[in-house]
């Protein structure tokens, strides 16, 4: 009897001292009556995306391309602003950007207010991927050019030759860009890439180019290479040789020029549609002998026609039965011209860089297809280019040579470390037979 008083005693002391936490837990922390109000304080907030300089959540983005017959005006009134405040931006922006130069099929982007009205505040256009132009109209009107962010990442790869170079690289998922300045910007004059041998193998320390970190625009530039053919080394490492008019050209481990002084031919041309002939006649001419003292390169309209070596344009015009041409000085012996262009993109007075497009091929002048002829001359007479022993690229400076073989140095260094992919291969293919035996 007294054993079970005592037990229920001792419950009724649990029971109480159990209400006596709860309730000083309650007094003490009252929180859990508010936690909806907590709920929705914790709210994510979006992340701040910004372009162009600003931070895109705070506007409606809208985005678009120039189509035919859009004008600035056409596309601000398009989008609920009046024609007053359009002129007076136009005429505010004038200053440093010409509305009239927006292109059909580049792209634009609005920022407009984060309301239901959604007028504009910012017209941003893109004449291409890294440059833009910002109009901006939401406090004062100013208008301002600038660039996107560059970022250049240096890559290298290898390979071996099985049927091109350009298969090679497709095969390993590499820009084809990179065969293309191999063969035409670098080895033009040293390797002939339409007669590789199967075996033939390279290796290339080269420079990707990215805008705003995500954007792949190709290969920048090729750094060094090395290319093994019929079984003797081509070395090519990069250097700037003239950094006021920006010279870059390509020698190899004992500093000797890579190039010559001018290109085979100023574009990437079909086929020669007619060669330099002193005694050319001409059916619809009764057969008459009338001189063709150029090199016809028959190539698609709108083909690049390139300068074949650095010089200083001296005509850029259209005359008579020429055409659209540009005429360059090299220097006191040679001069070029190229004849027909469709259009020309080259002044009097500018030097232009072997490579630089200065046209592109079309039919002005006299002509029966799209070509662009090709004019040489020597000492001031009219001469044929494939005739010509022409000089090697100028060679590097002896002022320079120490300063270059002291630069190439770690390069080749660090091109004679890569292995080459065969070899990564066979490597491969050892260790794993190694492995198999050892299980065995």
């Amino acid at each position: 009897m007294v054993r079970k008083r005592n037990t229920r005693v001792g419950n009724r002391y649990l029971i109480l001292l159990i209400l006596t936490i709860s309730f000083i837990a309650c007094k003490e922390d009252p929180k859990p009556v508010f936690l909806e109000e907590e709920l929705a304080i914790v709210e994510e907030v979006p992340e701040d995306i910004y372009e162009f300089g600003f931070n895109l959540n705070d506007y409606v983005v809208k985005r678009d391309t120039i189509k035919r017959g859009d004008t600035f005006g056409v596309i601000l009134e398009r989008n609920k602003l009046g024609y007053p405040k359009i002129f007076h931006i136009a005429e505010k922006a004038k200053d440093s950007f010409d509305i009239r130069r927006l292109q059909v099929g580049k792209p634009y982007t609005l920022l407009c207010s984060k309301d239901t009205l959604e007028i504009p505040k910012c017209f941003i256009y893109q004449p291409n991927p890294e440059e833009y132009v910002v109009i901006n109209f939401q406090d004062s009107i100013y208008a301002y050019n600038s660039r996107k962010p560059i970022k250049y990442v240096e890559k290298t790869a290898t390979g071996v030759i099985t049927n091109n170079i350009s298969e090679t690289l497709e095969e390993q998922g590499l820009s084809p860009r990179l065969a293309y300045k191999m063969a035409d910007e670098i080895y033009a004059w040293t390797i002939d890439f339409r007669r590789l041998q199967k075996g033939d193998r390279f290796k290339v320390i080269y420079t990707d180019k990215y805008i705003d970190d995500t954007i792949y625009t190709g290969v920048h530039n090729i750094k060094a290479a090395f290319f093994e053919h019929n079984k003797e080394p081509f070395y090519a490492f990069e250097f700037e040789t003239d950094s006021v008019k920006g010279i870059i050209d390509y020698f190899n481990e004992e500093a000797k020029n890579l190039r010559r002084a001018f290109l085979k031919a100023p574009v990437k041309f079909k086929r020669i549609s007619s060669r330099y002939n002193l005694k050319r006649r001409i059916a619809v001419y009764g057969y008459r002998v009338r001189p063709h003292k150029g090199t016809d390169f028959a190539a698609a309209i709108g083909t690049p026609i390139m300068a074949t070596a650095n010089g200083t344009v001296t005509e850029s015009r259209r005359r008579g039965g020429n055409g659209n041409y540009v005429k360059i000085r090299h220097n006191a012996t040679y001069e070029t011209q190229y004849l027909h262009m469709s259009r020309r993109n080259a002044k009097v007075g500018q030097f232009v860089k072997q490579g630089d497009v200065i046209g592109w091929v079309g039919m002005t002048g006299n002509t029966g297809g799209p070509h662009v002829c090709y004019r040489f001359w020597k000492n001031g007479r009219q001469v044929d280019p494939f005739k010509q022993k022409l000089p090697e690229a100028k060679p590097i400076s002896d002022s320079l040579k120490v300063k270059y073989l002291d630069f190439i140095a770690p390069i080749k260094v660090q091109l004679d470390t890569i292995p080459f992919r065969d070899e990564v291969l066979e490597k491969t293919l050892e260790n794993k037979n190694n492995l198999i035996s050892f299980k065995d």
